[in-house]
């Protein structure tokens, strides 16, 4: 069964076609990577995922079996943890802390504005500890940085038990100490939940970890490439998604890294 399933999808954004004719599927369980430059059209394959842009008529997007305009879209977000580093602008004047910012997840809210329960406060706790994040329970999130803040926000997110994450540009805002911070985190994560999709969206080659075994890449609103890792993931596809005389080097943990010649 899929997870997604998008069949012949246009997306006008202010008059003007973002996506063409996009045909994409991820299977459940599936570690799917998007991979594209900027303006490939990825933030809005995400907010299309969502339910925040629709396709123009003629086109079917179902997630997580419910087919969109048949479906209540609150309450199916609800089974979707969205992941974004833009998360932390909500923010506000209020100074949350990280337990009250993983508390706020099943009320879809950024912060808590209710007492929340025993069992509610047991599992966040758990879940940061999972993260290795117990320490950042009392820390203010205006005061960690960019990747103890996505920890948090994965922990949040974790607090509705999702069946589909969606990880949009996590590392974007990070240093090299940072992302692979993250990245090890995300590959933990893969690990300890084998029944969860994950949808990982970037437009850096090397961040693309192994456990990602599916994927494509967008080019101009075009899907370029769909398939394996292997098949999607080579010289000839990167060179043209990012107009560049790309070699790839393979690293013997199976991470991909580029060269530009």
């Amino acid at each position: 069964m899929n997870a997604v399933n998008i069949e012949n999808a246009k997306v006008f954004l202010s008059g003007r076609e973002i996506l063409h004719n996009i045909n994409w599927q991820v299977k459940r369980g599936e570690r799917c990577f998007i991979l594209g430059a900027n303006g490939a059209g990825k933030t809005t394959l995400v907010r299309m995922l969502m339910g925040y842009a629709w396709p123009v008529y003629g086109a079917t997007v179902e997630v997580l079996g419910h087919r969109f305009g048949t479906v209540n879209l609150q309450e199916l977000r609800k089974r979707i943890a969205w992941v974004s580093p833009l998360m932390h602008q909500w923010l506000g004047d209020r100074e949350w802390t990280g337990r009250e910012m993983v508390l706020s997840g099943p009320d879809a809210t950024i912060g808590l504005y209710r007492d929340a329960t025993p069992e509610e406060e047991a599992r966040a706790a758990a879940l940061m500890e999972s993260l290795r994040a117990t320490h950042l329970m009392q820390r203010k999130v205006h005061t960690m940085s960019s990747g103890e803040q996505v920890k948090v926000l994965i922990a949040r997110a974790l607090m509705t038990n999702p069946e589909l994450m969606i990880l949009d540009e996590p590392s974007v805002y990070l240093d090299i100490a940072g992302r692979e911070f993250l990245l090890h985190t995300i590959d933990e994560l893969a690990a300890s939940h084998p029944l969860l999709t994950i949808i990982f969206i970037t437009q850096r080659i090397e961040d693309i970890l192994p456990t990602f075994n599916r994927g494509m890449i967008l080019r101009q609103g075009d899907i370029l490439a769909y398939g394996t890792r292997d098949e999607v993931l080579t010289e000839t596809n990167l060179r043209c998604a990012f107009d560049l005389d790309i070699r790839l080097i393979h690293a013997r943990n199976g991470r991909l890294w580029t060269v530009i010649e």
